[in-house]
């Protein structure tokens, strides 16, 4: 029998699908970026890049479409996710340089860090969020983070996130802000940047 982590992993699965449209979530992604800190710049393609000035990252659930496919100027970056994603997100990663290691972000245990660990949209699907950000804050200087609070657990969310959680998980104070359709974002959310 399935346990709820497991469940909610097929939820995600089929909820991605193929990963050939994710015009939405990146629009999304956005906006969390931005919550997290970070200012995009126009390279003369795109307005949406992100120059991370040398600086290692380390993407906690970033799922098939990370926002690490829209930086440049970077140390090393890797994608941790469990989801089996169709083979060519792997390859795509590939090609942007970009490791992609899939396992759970509980069982993060490295031997190197990173000069920062992000994580949004992420720990309402996981099995322990506190064990993650525990993992990122050993393997990181900086979290940067957004994540939707006060929703009660669904299909495919086995955990309700507070801010008073957040708070204590992360050691800190984080901003929380009312969303009414920006970036086609609705809901109460958590952000901020963390240094470890």
């Amino acid at each position: 029998m399935k346990n709820t982590w497991e469940k909610a992993q097929e939820f995600e699965k089929g909820w991605w699908g193929n990963c050939t449209n994710t015009f939405g979530e990146e629009t999304k992604q956005l906006l969390y970026a931005n919550r997290m800190g970070l200012k995009t710049f126009h390279n003369g393609k795109s307005p949406f890049n992100f120059d991370m000035k040398g600086k290692s990252v380390l993407d906690i659930g970033g799922g098939p479409c990370s926002l690490l496919l829209k930086c440049v100027n970077t140390g090393k970056t890797e994608v941790v996710d469990p989801c089996k994603y169709p083979e060519w997100v792997k390859i795509r990663y590939e090609l942007a340089g970009i490791s992609f290691n899939n396992i759970k972000g509980e069982d993060i245990n490295y031997k190197y860090g990173f000069d920062e660990a992000w994580i949004y949209n992420c720990l309402q699907h996981v099995g322990s969020p506190e064990k993650i950000i525990k993992n990122a804050k050993k393997i990181s200087k900086v979290i940067r983070i957004f994540e939707w609070i006060d929703l009660p657990v669904c299909e495919g969310h086995p955990h309700e996130l507070t801010e008073k959680k957040l708070d204590k998980w992360l050691g800190g104070i984080g901003k929380v802000e009312q969303l009414t359709g920006q970036n086609t974002c609705k809901g109460k959310c958590y952000f901020g940047v963390f240094p470890t």
